[in-house]
């Protein structure tokens, strides 16, 4: 597309993208008590000291304040226990935990100077606005890790899929598929729940339909608790959104633009006054991709010695969202939420394929298909909560209800031709229908100090309706015909009902949690005999029990030991099950089994979390040992020979060990340094047979790495630079040998406007070099392939920001002469 192209694109929608808002997630309020309190030095008070009260259950709930010229603060806190910080200019920082029960003076905080002060001049003061510090790029907690997507400069102007390309322990392979610790089977939650946001599916388009200027952070769930959802074997990750709790009316917009042509263009707003809190989210844009792959294919038998495939598919894709919620105190202990949200995507598409078959004769037979495609899809989703306090000691009652939908129609015209005749024309339409109700009901009850009890109940309903149809017409003078193979409806019904409870404690330095979660699943679909045409039904139900344990043992603060283990299922997906061919490629289809069973995972882990001011290391060694592993088997066609049919089985177990090793370094106040390293081994035992007959063999292990390395260099206050380099090793089993990939990103950020705007520039694979290669093989065929999900791309990026709550003035200590300081509060922490 050409530059004056592009902006013709971007005039064109941004005046709709501009007028679309949404809203981020709700605040549950709670009812809060005033408390005061000082903080002073051996010597006596200490003015315009930073308290931050940082609550431990609930982050929504910390606070902060400024300490006046005598070191006194107020503030309102909701009672819980909270981690307090104190920050003031020539002192060491200060931490300790306190636990808030009524309004009321708490114990004056004593700090401790870091030998730099001069304690007897406290005239020369001026004013200047102050800056939170941001936090550690990623934070350990008992159950999970948090990754602050703020700190990841490569993926300012992307989406969500950029953005787990940068989380620790996860990685995003070529084609958009999502892994944790070398899995594929992971879990996706908005917000803590499922959301038509993601789609039916949660594959590449789903992901990219979610900028990233509107994500928060994101949890990183490996070994879930009872709390969560026992599905996903890999683990879950749950993208919170954005939210604020500042008063008054705040926002920002971000507009991009990008190469391969990319425009975007989001808003963020809120607006908080008394007991009414709004939140508006929204915006859209447009992208252009280029998809390559090759097949070199090797046969050992039949006409054809040797066959390959070239395909470039090149694609244009827009995607619209809004979302708009409102949270209302209706007494100090009853809050009440609504909110909604849309969004759209679609997605057209080019998809030549050129085919050259080497028979053994000496011939070659050269086809060419080309399909012409479109794809859109609406997910919509209403959300309804309410949350109760039941007494002022933390006892809390919430509830949810969800309703969600999501649409998809997916058509192709597919053009074939072979040695310059006509094949056939084939015309394919897909609709999928997906409703879903989710009703969920939590309990806390607080017991003591240390000590809290959860229990909770789950309705989880689904309905998906799949309208395949596949037409061909063999020449022009002929009318189409269906093809009764890839014709049909087919629904897909579940239903689970889970309920959960768990306690968590706290014995001196010893940490524990235990929970047991029970999951009943109901299953039932029904799909045509691609033979007789005949309705097939089938079900399945079954009952299962998840434990869980979490256990941590302090040395000193931030100096811990963690050790958790839980049981996890993998229910096959609904596609996995209905045994219908998809016919995007002739030579390459997949279909469901229905015979297809769950997977089990046992998961264990073992974690040390080392922290201190700049340093922060997090090494895990874990073991996850699964039965019933499902495997994809490449079966030859016994009717074309080229072709290959692509479907999901049971086939043995597998054993999965390795060490997930997390950390960040300051080496100095402008560099900061992140890295991640997954060293894991494998063992698959499991041979397939289908029909008493042999078809493959799964067995193999071996040891594979994913590591990842970022440096972010800070220049001035104003400008910050972030290169991150990626490394995935190659993994081989007995049918693929798939080979390592490496590749750089670069971002860079430069604040603007005396704060208000920042402008960001990024490139994703800077060498062009993220591309999968694998060799796969079957009984009767070896073939090479490769693929290349997107070329080199790179984003110019624009933020304004506007009324971004009260600043607060803190004044400053002029610099004494006779002091050794260096200077370094001259450039804030990054």
């Amino acid at each position: 597309m050409k530059r004056t192209e592009i902006v013709s694109v971007f005039q064109k929608k941004a005046f709709g993208l501009a007028l679309t808002i949404g809203a981020a997630s709700f605040i549950m309020a709670q009812q809060k008590v005033n408390i005061s309190g000082n903080v002073k030095d051996a010597n006596g008070a200490i003015g315009y000291a930073s308290v931050t009260f940082k609550n431990q259950q609930n982050s929504q709930l910390s606070d902060a304040a400024l300490a006046d010229a005598d070191g006194n603060y107020k503030l309102d806190l909701a009672p819980g226990s909270y981690d307090v910080t104190i920050e003031a200019v020539d002192y060491k920082k200060f931490n300790q935990t306190i636990r808030v029960e009524k309004a009321g003076p708490i114990a004056p905080f004593v700090i401790v100077s870091n030998g730099n002060a001069n304690l007897n001049n406290t005239t020369d003061i001026q004013g200047v606005v102050i800056t939170a510090a941001s936090t550690k790029p990623y934070k350990v907690e008992l159950d999970k890790k948090t990754y602050d997507v703020k700190s990841d400069l490569t993926a300012v102007g992307g989406n969500l899929q950029d953005v787990l390309q940068n989380v620790p322990s996860v990685s995003v392979d070529t084609d958009g598929t999502v892994s944790m610790r070398g899995s594929s089977n992971v879990r996706f939650l908005i917000n803590g729940k499922p959301s038509a946001l993601l789609g039916i599916d949660d594959g590449a388009n789903a992901l990219q339909a979610i900028p990233a200027d509107q994500i928060d952070r994101i949890e990183v769930i490996t070994n879930p608790s009872a709390k969560y959802d026992a599905s996903g074997t890999a683990g879950i990750l749950n993208i919170i959104l954005k939210k604020t709790t500042k008063l008054g009316f705040n926002g920002s917009v971000i507009g991009t633009l990008g190469y391969l042509p990319k425009t975007n263009l989001n808003t963020n707003l809120s607006w908080k006054k008394g007991n009414w809190s709004w939140f508006l989210n929204g915006g859209g844009g447009y992208q252009e991709g280029k998809n390559t792959s090759r097949n070199n294919i090797a046969y050992t038998g039949g006409n054809i010695a040797n066959s390959t495939q070239n395909s470039e598919t090149n694609s244009k894709s827009e995607n619209y969202n809004a979302m708009a919620g409102v949270t209302y105190d209706i007494s100090p202990k009853t809050s009440i939420n609504l909110s909604g949200n849309i969004r759209t995507f679609s997605n057209d598409t080019d998809n030549p394929i050129d085919y050259y078959d080497f028979n053994r004769n000496g011939s070659v037979d050269f086809t060419t298909r080309n399909s012409i495609g479109r794809m859109t899809n609406t997910g919509m989703q209403g959300d309804f909560g309410i949350d109760h306090k039941l007494d002022d000691k933390g006892q809390n009652i919430s509830g949810s209800v969800s309703l969600q939908s999501n649409r998809s129609n997916n058509s192709n015209d597919i053009t074939q031709i072979t040695n310059s005749t006509l094949d056939y024309y084939n015309f394919t339409r897909q609709e999928t229908k997906n409703r879903s109700l989710v009703v969920k009901l939590d309990y806390e009850l607080p017991i003591g100090e240390n000590s809290t009890f959860n229990a909770g109940y789950k309705l989880d309903d689904n309905q998906n309706d799949y309208d395949n149809l596949v037409l061909q017409q063999n020449d022009v003078d002929t009318p189409a015909f269906e093809l009764p193979t890839f014709t049909g409806i087919s629904k897909y019904n579940e239903t689970f009902n889970a309920g959960y409870v768990q306690f968590k404690s706290k014995l001196g330095p010893i940490g524990y949690q235990v929970g047991l979660r029970n999951e009943h699943s109901k299953i039932e679909f029904s799909y045509p005999d691609t033979i007789t045409g005949n309705i097939v039904a089938k079900n399945k139900d079954y009952n299962n029990l998840f434990p869980s344990v979490f256990l941590s043992y302090d040395f000193a603060k931030n100096n811990q030991l963690l050790v958790n283990y839980s049981r996890r299922i993998d229910r096959p997906r609904s596609w996995f099950l209905i045994p219908f061919f998809s016919f995007n490629n002739s030579r390459n289809l997949f279909s469901g089994n229905p015979d297809l069973n769950p997977s089990y995972i046992d998961s264990f882990e073992f974690g040390y979390n080392y922290s201190k001011s700049k340093l922060t290391i997090n090494p895990t060694l874990y073991y996850r040992k699964e039965k019933d592993n499902v495997q994809m088997a490449v079966i030859q066609s016994t009717t074309d020979p080229s072709a290959f049919n692509i479907k999901p089985f049971n086939v043995g177990n597998e054993d999965r060990y390795g060490l997930d090793l997390n950390g960040t370094y300051d080496p100095f106040a402008w560099w900061k340094i992140m890295g991640n390293i997954d060293v894991f081994g494998y063992n698959t035992k499991g041979d397939l047979y289908i029909d008493n007959k042999f078809i493959q063999s799964y067995n193999g292990d071996g040891v594979s790495t994913r590591m990842r390395l970022s440096n972010t260099f800070k220049f001035d206050k104003t400008l910050s630079v972030q290169i991150q380099a990626n490394f995935r090793g190659g993994q081989k089993n007995a049918s693929q040998d798939t080979k390592s990939i490496y590749f750089f990103n670069l971002g860079a950020t430069k604040t603007i406007w005396k704060g208000d705007g920042t402008l960001a520039f990024n490139i994703q694979d800077i060498f062009n070099t993220r591309a999968r290669k694998s060799t796969t093989y079957g009984p009767d065929f070896q073939n090479e392939m490769y693929m290349q999900w997107q070329p080199r791309q790179m984003s110019l990026s624009l933020t304004y920001r506007f009324k971004q709550g009260e600043k607060v003035e803190q004044p400053k200590r002029k610099q004494d002469i006779n002091s050794n300081s260096n200077g370094g509060d001259d450039m804030p922490p990054m």
